[in-house]
């Protein structure tokens, strides 16, 4: 497909899911079977709980862990490494990405929490913890399917996976504990522990980033980035969302007595998840316009701010928490929320081109020729 069909067919109605393999085009569907499945295996295998805590890494059960390591590492193969030029040289670009990452979004998410869920601790810290996972996953989707800039996002999306293994800990002590207690608001249990979080980052983002980046550099090396992103990156791709309904099988196996008994706290978390996504997306990709970084990198700027890793928050909320915990079934409910909010983001960047970045190249930038955005890519 070349970024020429890119960029006219998805104003065309039902065009951007077209876009998509027909795996990724249901994930929705997937997700809600995944769940359904995992209702009805706990409830047929009562004792499934003692059975997975039999083997653990560290504090997770090893079926889980696996899981959660399978659905990282094929997003984190996708990523460039080495395609950081252009884009770094764009302060612009880069000090706004920080600031709204670590940040702006994080603190909105905090106060987003509090204000939907004052009554409700466990499912309040999975949110926090949801806002400090920044993006690393299917934000390289939707950024393509909206003509944004993809070496930015993978320059970005690289830089948040690095900060993430850095910051991350310190940052869910400052949200789940520091803050609260400066604001006279309840602090997360004694239980809570900054190693712990830490721990998580780097077992379940720092293994695959490290695999990730190998894979990458040995695979180019070796047989050249033509095959490596047309032959190996397809094959690799599906076990991303092979991981993640794995992963939601069992914890909504873990947690269906809660979900059964509960559904309205469902619904409490979903909400908060929706007024994030609509309200951090746009507030972003009008702030792009206004610092005049053109439509592709202002559109890459706010999927990466408004999308959320996911991935990385149900395994820190299962490594500090517990796999039955709330904190656990907050990360559960995002990608629920987050695919199809995300889908019509796309359709709503693509009018804000022709309304909002009037002067906006058609065809947009190209990862292959940088100095050539009109070039088509396959």
């Amino acid at each position: 497909m070349s970024r020429a069909d890119v960029t006219t067919q998805p104003e065309k109605p039902g065009a951007p899911m077209a876009q998509l393999s027909r795996l990724d085009r249901f994930l929705p569907v997937w997700i809600l079977a995944a769940m359904a499945f995992g209702l009805l295996l706990g409830r047929v295998v009562p004792g499934l709980a003692g059975l997975l805590d039999q083997v653990k890494v560290g504090s997770v059960s090893l079926p889980i862990a696996i899981g959660l390591l399978v659905m990282m590492y094929p997003v984190l193969a996708k990523v460039r490494y080495s395609e950081t030029g252009t884009v770094l040289t764009d302060k612009r670009l880069m000090i706004t990405s920080l600031v709204i990452n670590w940040v702006l979004a994080p603190a909105f998410m905090f106060a987003l929490a509090w204000l939907f869920l004052p009554d409700l601790p466990e499912y309040r810290t999975g949110l926090i913890i949801v806002g400090l996972a920044r993006c690393i996953a299917m934000v390289l989707i939707w950024n393509d399917l909206a003509c944004g800039d993809r070496e930015a996002a993978a320059v970005l999306v690289a830089l948040n996976s690095v900060f993430q293994v850095v910051a991350f800990g310190a940052l869910g002590w400052f949200y789940l504990q520091l803050l609260p207690s400066w604001l006279g608001l309840p602090t997360t249990s004694a239980e809570f522990s900054v190693w712990a979080i830490t721990g998580s980052v780097l077992v379940f983002l720092g293994i695959p980033l490290l695999a990730g980046f190998l894979t990458r550099t040995i695979g180019e090396r070796v047989k050249g980035r033509v095959w490596y992103e047309e032959k190996l990156l397809p094959k690799l791709g599906p076990w991303a969302l092979y991981g993640l309904l794995f992963t939601i099988v069992i914890l909504f196996a873990l947690q269906g007595d809660t979900i059964v008994s509960e559904p309205l706290h469902v619904a409490r978390i979903a909400l908060p998840l929706l007024v994030y996504f609509l309200v951090v997306f746009s507030a972003t990709l009008l702030l792009g316009r206004a610092l005049k970084l053109g439509y592709p990198r202002s559109t890459t700027l706010a999927f990466t701010a408004a999308g959320n890793n996911f991935e990385l928050a149900i395994a820190v909320a299962i490594g500090t928490f517990g796999v039955t915990s709330g904190q656990a079934l907050a990360g559960v409910v995002g990608p629920l929320i987050e695919v199809p909010v995300l889908v019509g983001l796309v359709y709503v960047s693509l009018w804000a081109r022709r309304h909002l970045f009037p002067d906006s190249s058609p065809s947009g930038p190209s990862l292959d020729s940088p100095a050539s955005p009109s070039t088509p890519r396959s």
